[in-house]
């Protein structure tokens, strides 16, 4: 099992819109799909940051997971044009993490 924690910039004065859209859209849609959404944040001091966490319990879900999503007509045609008015794809950083033993979060 792994998470993936991702790390957005939002374009600035975008940070309502874009929550609103990951919570009412982005994070339905890719449920809906099967992927695990842990947690969904944003910076209480960086204004344009916004966090979210997915759980993967393999690189095999992962792809399978990436494809039903990313590769859909509705992200591709709905989804995805309205994310990139809202963020900027070149700052997007993404970092794979592996739960320690004692971790809370699994």
């Amino acid at each position: 099992m792994f998470f993936e924690f991702r790390f957005y910039r939002v374009k600035e004065g975008c940070r309502e819109a874009f929550v609103k859209l990951m919570e009412e859209e982005v994070i339905p849609f890719q449920i809906s799909k099967g992927m695990v959404v842990v947690g969904s944040f944003v910076g209480e001091q960086e204004e344009d940051l916004y966090v979210w966490i997915r759980r993967f319990e393999s690189e095999e879900e992962r792809e399978a997971l990436y494809k039903a999503v990313y590769e859909s007509d509705t992200w591709k045609n709905v989804i995805s044009p309205k994310v990139g008015d809202l963020l900027y794809r070149e700052k997007i950083v993404v970092y794979r993490l592996v739960p320690t033993p004692k971790s809370v979060i699994r």
